[in-house]
């Protein structure tokens, strides 16, 4: 009887606890409705061993600047042991930044099995967990920018990438000569280091773009930190290879009032 009363109580907690978390469909029906309000086009598309969600702005004639804004890992983990059943973010703050830009075509793309009901398509969870950041996502995410890219008859591109984004969007970039400015917001460029900083499992099975800042020192860049972020600190930001920070840390633009998730809306885009 006090065991059935004491799983009673424990199952009545997860209910409570996970009452708070909108399904599936309501994270996804909140992305669409966000993406129409500004008439912007959802799209999915196929690339390499994934689909990807992406929402579109309307073409503008004769602009060959295309803006991709890279979503971040979402709604990855339930608990610090137990990974979601769907990355579908909560709040697609990528897709909020992408609406925000004032002219200018531009695009949102989402992670691999964010928005395309992960558990029913099959989607193994080591892709927002530890293979968040493997070679096949960054390979998906070329091939899905190719096609964007062609759809907007664009020849020049600037990757704005927020938080897990900020990852996907430095290691696409070593991999193309199209791309004329890189852009973190709240960015993970050293995922070896930060799981160290914050002693959790490391990403055995990513691709970390700290290996890649050398080849990415020329490139216009432009790194947001957040003030409050406990996430991804400014400590750690400074701990980034110089190819990221630049000389004296030129490139990075700290914003004292924003953490990881709040207040980076309007983004000072004059900036870059």
């Amino acid at each position: 009887m006090i065991c059935r009363l004491v799983v009673t109580i424990f199952l009545s907690l997860v209910l409570v606890a996970c009452s708070g978390i909108p399904s599936v469909q309501e994270r996804q029906t909140h992305a669409d409705e966000l993406a129409s309000a500004h008439g912007w086009q959802a799209l999915r598309l196929p690339a390499g061993d994934f689909d990807l969600m992406a929402y579109l702005s309307k073409v503008s004639a004769d602009e060959a600047l295309l803006t991709l804004y890279l979503e971040g890992d979402g709604f990855a983990w339930v608990s610090k042991s137990q990974p979601s059943s769907d990355p579908t973010p909560r709040d697609p703050l990528a897709l909020r930044l992408a609406l925000a830009q004032e002219s200018g075509n531009a695009v949102y793309l989402a992670r691999p099995c964010q928005y395309i009901n992960a558990e029913k398509e099959g989607c193994n969870s080591r892709y927002w967990t530890e293979a968040r950041f493997a070679t096949e996502v960054i390979e998906a995410t070329n091939i899905a920018i190719d096609t964007l890219k062609q759809h907007f008859n664009a020849s020049e591109l600037v990757l704005v990438g927020y938080s897990g984004g900020g990852a996907i969007a430095a290691l696409v970039a070593a991999r193309r000569t199209d791309v004329v400015h890189l852009v973190t917001v709240a960015g993970n460029l050293d995922h070896r280091a930060w799981t160290a900083l914050h002693r959790v499992a490391p990403l055995r099975a990513s691709l970390n773009p700290a290996d890649v800042a050398a080849s990415l020192a020329d490139l216009p860049q432009t790194h947001y930190v957040g003030g409050l972020d406990r996430v991804i600190p400014l400590e750690l930001a400074q701990r980034w290879p110089v190819g990221f920070r630049g000389a004296n840390n030129k490139n990075l633009r700290l914003l004292d009032s924003a953490d990881h998730s709040c207040c980076w809306i309007p983004l000072p885009t004059s900036l870059y």
